[in-house]
């Protein structure tokens, strides 16, 4: 689930996996970029963050997880996509 981090409007994305995998998040906010927004893994815990700075708005978004597109498992809203899956949905205030 993201959280913001100040008042900057950053938000910090985080997923726990396992470890030494290549993970990013994509969104409405990068235009789905699938590997414009790498998340960095904290030691060998399998907790990957990535703090992204972001104007006030409704964004969705998903985790790719070594190619595989994932919604984010703590985060409680999401909506359907076009593709027949689900988007997990941030709201910036």
């Amino acid at each position: 689930m993201p959280t913001k981090t100040t008042k900057s409007k950053k938000v910090t994305f985080r997923l726990k996996t396992e470890s030494g995998r290549k993970v990013f998040v994509a969104g409405t906010f990068n235009n789905w970029d699938a590997e414009k927004n790498p998340m960095k893994e904290k030691g060998k815990t399998g907790l990957y963050s990535a703090t992204i700075s972001l104007p006030k708005g409704r964004y969705e978004y998903k985790f790719v997880v070594d190619g595989i597109w994932m919604v984010d498992p703590e985060c409680p809203e999401w909506v359907a996509n076009s593709f027949g899956s689900l988007n997990s949905v941030l709201n910036v205030e």
